[in-house]
């Protein structure tokens, strides 16, 4: 293997080198030994004060963002479960409100219905009833009639007769009278 060729030739050059560079820039070795040790100082007890709080703090935080977002996917978990659970008593009421309205449409119905056989029965009984007091007036008015014609065919035949007729003739007369009205009513 084959040195390189430096432009130093000796050791002495090259301190001499380090010597003239040093001076242009204020760099000696003293000092650079000294900050050196400094910093070695400095960067110990920022290790043992400071940078283990600062990994204690940050482990922390860690640690917080860690169960944070623990607990964003359990409370998106949780969410999602509350939106199924919500989803599906919704869609259960909705059943039972289907069935509470087709149990009531049901229930209308018959009752509609009773209500419509109730109302025929009623307009039935009433029409019967009309009939009835229609029957019973016919037969009042009929009743009436006959004695009115009775009478006056009394009064005629005691006008015609010029004599007052007994109360048999009366009756053979209304009786005979009655029977010719019921006749011609049938």
């Amino acid at each position: 293997m084959l040195i390189p060729h430096l432009p130093f030739a000796d050791l002495s050059d090259i301190q001499n080198n380090f010597e003239q560079v040093g001076l242009a820039t204020g760099f000696t070795l003293q000092q650079f030994i000294a900050q050196c040790v400094a910093f070695l100082v400095l960067f110990t007890v920022a290790y043992v004060f400071g940078w283990k709080k600062v990994r204690v703090i940050l482990e922390e935080r860690r640690n917080t963002i860690e169960q944070s977002m623990a607990n964003a996917e359990r409370i998106k978990k949780e969410l999602a479960d509350a939106e199924a659970s919500r989803l599906a008593i919704i869609q259960k009421a909705n059943e039972q409100a289907s069935l509470i309205i087709a149990d009531a449409q049901k229930t209308a119905a018959v009752l509609g219905e009773r209500k419509t056989q109730e109302a025929a029965a009623q307009a039935e009984d009433i029409i019967r009833k009309a009939h009835e007091a229609g029957v019973l007036d016919r037969n009042r008015l009929l009743a009436d009639l006959k004695r009115e014609v009775g009478a006056l065919v009394v009064q005629t035949t005691e006008k015609v007769a010029g004599k007052a007729l007994t109360p048999e003739d009366q009756s053979r007369l209304n009786s005979e009278a009655m029977r010719q009205i019921g006749a011609s009513n049938n």
